[in-house]
């Protein structure tokens, strides 16, 4: 019989409860016996000892809040009882070990990617349309219309079609999936509007050339589209110059207008059209060719967690990121509100000391941002969070941090910077989904996998985002929008080991353009630069 609850570290003084518990309800773990002092739902927390207030709460082997009231041994932790608390970091105390995982299964392991001339590879192709300011959005819409319209045909869909039929009143059955008529088969062409480039700070607009230039440069970008106004706070040469300093002998196709250099609106538009289609029709010559495992470059991000995220899917990735840093691959781990807790534990697995020093100095800076505004990291956990399970800042960052597994980290960087070494890599951003998933693309992320507990319908405009349930209910109530469900684990019938190698064979058939991720069949492109304010 399965266990109804589990301790995650051996240091714990807290178990997670893997089904609903009912006051007086007998429990046994590790051959001691507990009894539920009340009604406890899945995915919360129960105390394996009596907690005085000021007592620690220790889950993953690490500090994660306090008691603020007396809670007895059986009791479920709440808002109420416990407290946000987490380990204070001054440096490295020393260096982890690590044992890397068997990849005899991986080593020769290739997916089909698009190979581009700096040695990246995608998984994707893409022509991307942006602006350099907010003010040329209207124009990128304009013509998003018209690509999608006439190139892609993709506002033929069974929406529409059911729309038409209830109009015209015929009756007419609609069908379940549109026939695939686009004019190239072998390129996607993308769109992204934002509402930076100007007003605000210049520090905002030289962001966001960074994170522009990182899309441009990312491996399933095969070309661009650039809008300008003229007047603008990005001007084009920052741009050109954000793209130089990532890589200075890019050969990727750019077409640049700038409206107040270009008369009219419609003068402007037929350059665009012609020059863009011409760069379009290229990129389709591109094909798909074998490539190693280790031209991954894998961001880790979670949204919509639940109090199951960090023992059955977060850990997941945490060995696909294992698995990819021992065979040569890149990982990407982000989110840094929800890294608060963890800092020693990473800081001492930074192979050079100054990366630790780095994470610090971001980590503190970011959060005395946060505090400056009146807010703190306390206040990350969302609503949907808490109930289900993740009551503190630092529970729900042990949980997340789950997700780069126990690999070196091999660099940190600072928002908008680019991907260089191969293994596990830190990425300051907000724990916001879109806000990081984001900045991974931009950073040169060619894939990205996504967990959830509760749900979260996302997607990116250049990179494949994988879904990844970590419990079943969930999958089986949103399966348009899960890739991989991670159940199992919970219920016991496959390890995280299992598990994560059925997920690297996912990975594996998304890279190669085998499956469609459930995002890409919703066309979900969604793209929120960070303007470096108060964003957890």
């Amino acid at each position: 019989m399965q266990n109804k609850i589990i301790k995650v570290h051996a240091d714990d003084n807290v178990a997670v409860a893997l089904t609903n518990i009912t006051a007086g309800e007998q429990l046994t773990l590790d051959n001691a016996a507990y009894v539920a002092t009340k009604d406890t739902k899945a995915k919360h927390k129960i105390a394996l000892q009596h907690l005085n207030v000021g007592d620690e709460i220790i889950m993953y082997g690490v500090l994660v809040g306090k008691a603020s009231e007396i809670i007895e041994k059986g009791e479920v932790l709440t808002t109420e009882n416990v407290k946000h608390q987490s380990a204070k970091v001054t440096g490295k105390t020393e260096t982890l070990g690590w044992n890397a995982p068997n990849i005899d299964k991986w080593k020769d392991r290739t997916f089909m990617g698009y190979h581009r001339e700096d040695g990246q590879v995608g998984t994707a192709n893409v022509w991307l349309f942006f602006p350099l300011v907010f003010c040329e959005n209207r124009n990128i819409e304009v013509l998003k219309d018209v690509f999608e319209n006439e190139l892609l045909h993709k506002n033929i869909n069974k929406h529409r079609l059911l729309l038409r039929s209830l109009v015209s009143d015929s009756g007419q059955e609609v069908p379940e999936e549109v026939e695939d008529t686009r004019v190239f088969k072998n390129i996607d062409v993308k769109f992204i509007t934002h509402q930076g480039g100007c007003g605000g700070i210049r520090q905002d607009s030289e962001l966001l050339a960074k994170l522009l230039a990182g899309y441009v440069n990312n491996p399933n970008v095969a070309g661009a589209t650039v809008l300008s106004l003229g007047c603008q706070n990005l001007q084009i040469q920052i741009f050109k110059d954000a793209l130089a300093e990532i890589n200075p002998d890019n050969k990727k196709p750019i077409v640049i207008y700038e409206q107040q250099q270009s008369g009219t609106v419609d003068d402007m538009l037929k350059g665009i059209i012609k020059d863009s289609y011409e760069g379009i029709k290229a990129a389709n010559n591109i094909e798909r060719k074998p490539a190693p495992i280790s031209k991954l470059k894998v961001g880790l991000e979670c949204g919509g967690s639940d109090g199951f995220s960090g023992i059955s899917a977060n850990p997941t990735l945490g060995r696909v990121s294992d698995i990819l840093a021992a065979i040569g691959g890149t990982a990407i781990l982000s989110e840094f509100p929800e890294l608060c807790g963890v800092e020693q534990e990473l800081v001492n697995r930074c192979v050079n000391e100054d990366d630790g020093k780095k994470f610090l100095q971001l980590m503190k800076a970011y959060e005395k941002s946060v505090v400056d505004a009146g807010s703190g990291f306390d206040m990350n956990p969302s609503p949907g969070n808490i109930k289900d399970g993740l009551i503190t800042d630092a529970m729900k960052s042990a949980g997340a941090a789950k997700k780069g597994g126990s690999s070196p980290v091999v660099d940190v960087l600072d928002y908008g910077e680019y991907i260089h070494k191969p293994g596990l890599n830190l990425l300051c951003t907000p724990g916001n989904d879109v806000e990081s998933t984001t900045a991974m693309a931009g950073s040169g992320a060619n894939v990205i996998l996504f967990t959830t507990g509760l749900g979260t319908p996302t997607g990116n405009p250049v990179t494949p985002i994988i879904k990844v349930a970590s419990n079943s209910e969930l999958a089986e109530k949103m399966p348009d929008i899960i890739d991989i469900d991670t159940g199992a684990v919970i219920r016991g019938e496959k390890s995280i080991e299992e598990m994560g190698d059925t997920m690297l064979e996912h990975i594996i058939k998304v890279a190669s353009g085998e499956v469609q991720t459930k995002a890409m069949a919703l066309n979900q492109s969604d793209f929120i630069p960070w303007k470096r304010g108060v964003s957890l």
